[in-house]
């Protein structure tokens, strides 16, 4: 009888579910939601990015939010830098696991971190090169389609996973940051990245447009894949990615898990307890200004 695979879940609501939402919660809020999805048996989170926070001012105070929930869970902690400066504010603040970007897209690239794809990737390499002792793992954005060029090509996706490859970075995530690519289409790219690099570690991080992410983490986990990002609530898109719909809900996504047999290690009645209790945190919170349209 083969044996059940665990399926391991990134919650990222404290980061990507917030960076698109038009209210702050205050650092000892977010460590609060942070506490109650690690208690309900999420045994990784994305917690922060250390970016601008006069870019995304709802991500400031990142480095209180992850010594406070260092101090108060034993989940597995992760953070997102773009570039050079937030990976050395990170590692500054002590993190472990630190999430290096870039897009599959030159349009996308220049959008959200204001830099080709060449140039974001020398910068995170020498980033890599210069902090040995933290364990860095790669995402990559619109892996399979763009707001602004469209399908992105199964080989150029293979071309930038070698690129982290070459970096030591053995662990990548490929996102579907609109939240649009079929099945087919993301798995056909999928399958070609297998092929070309089968001994790397991948996860997915599904947006959930047209309600097809379920299926896709389906025939994923077929091809091998046991782990996956999901954000409490649906919460999350991207500011830099018009159109983008929420990720893929983590309670969806677990009670699917579990409905296939499937384990989690997540207790589904204490995770809708998070997720309500960040919607009370976030309904209540002050809310961003409007973006001045000129």
């Amino acid at each position: 009888m083969a044996t059940v695979p665990e399926i391991s879940i990134t919650d990222v609501f404290l980061r990507d579910g917030l960076q698109d939402e038009p209210a702050l919660l205050t650092p000892a809020q977010r460590s609060e939601i942070g506490k109650a999805i690690a208690a309900a048996g999420v045994r990784r989170m994305e917690v922060a990015s250390f970016v601008n926070s006069k870019r995304v001012p709802q991500m400031a105070g990142a480095a209180a939010v992850l010594q406070s929930l260092q101090n108060s869970t034993t989940a597995e902690l992760t953070v997102l830098a773009l570039n050079g400066r937030g990976v050395e504010r990170a590692a500054a603040a002590g993190a472990g696991h630190v999430q290096i970007v870039t897009s599959a897209s030159q349009a996308h690239s220049s959008a959200n971190a204001g830099r080709g794809i060449e140039q974001s990737l020398s910068g995170l390499g020498e980033q890599v090169a210069a902090h040995p002792n933290v364990d860095f793992f790669a995402g990559i954005s619109t892996a399979f389609t763009c707001p602004f060029e469209g399908r992105i090509e199964p080989e150029h996706l293979l071309w930038m996973v070698r690129a982290f490859k070459a970096m030591g970075v053995m662990d990548i995530g490929l996102a579907d940051t609109l939240g649009t690519t079929t099945t087919e289409e993301l798995v056909a790219s999928l399958d070609h990245v297998l092929a070309g690099e089968p001994e790397l570690t991948y996860y997915l991080h599904l947006h959930n447009a047209h309600g097809q992410a379920l299926a896709t983490v389906d025939a994923a986990i077929e091809r091998g894949i046991t782990r996956f990002d999901s954000a409490l609530g649906g919460y999350g898109g991207c500011p830099f990615a018009p159109g983008a719909a929420g990720n893929l809900a983590t309670g969806e996504l677990v009670r699917h898990l579990h409905q296939q047999g499937l384990e989690t290690g997540v207790d589904e009645e204490a995770l809708a307890e998070a997720t309500a209790l960040a919607r009370r945190l976030l309904a209540a919170a002050p809310r961003l200004p409007e973006p001045a349209h000129h």
